[in-house]
């Protein structure tokens, strides 16, 4: 997204300069990115420094993306806008659309461990699915194509 200051005036109107477009994140980008007063400093979590993926949990976590890009191919023309995951730490449902559940799991395969995450806001639960629902209707369609 442009933000103002981005902008240029060139002739009487107004042109985008600076590095619009120049690269796209998959995540969030940290706010104090290089910042030598960054709060996270004052955190010691050298014991919270997670071991890499073994080649098995490496390969799981590359089978559910697999089976991501089923769900989202088969779903979301029906209006399912991603998927529902009950939440073992907070036990609250959360919602995840493809693209940031695709994203989490290639944050989960680069950095062996999982984001730090927060429910949606309020999502309608109609637009969501569980992930059994989910290979459910996959192996359904399967079957219909035999």
């Amino acid at each position: 997204m442009l933000v103002w200051h981005n902008y240029r005036r060139a002739g009487g109107t107004f042109v985008a300069s600076g590095s619009y477009g120049r690269s796209v994140h998959d995540e969030p980008i940290d706010p104090f990115a290089g910042d030598p007063a960054d709060p996270a400093f004052a955190v010691d979590d050298s014991e919270e420094r997670p071991l890499p993926l073994s080649p098995a949990e490496r390969q799981d976590v590359l089978d559910d993306m697999a089976d991501l890009e089923v769900f989202e191919t088969l779903l979301a023309p029906r209006g399912i806008r991603g998927l529902v995951v009950d939440c073992e730490d907070c036990r609250i449902p959360h919602y995840f659309a493809w693209d940031l559940l695709r994203s989490n799991l290639k944050h989960l395969l680069d950095a062996g461990r999982a984001r730090v995450h927060e429910p949606a806001f309020d999502p309608d639960p109609n637009d969501y699915v569980t992930w059994e629902y989910a290979r459910g209707y996959a192996d359904g369609h399967q079957d219909s194509l035999s």
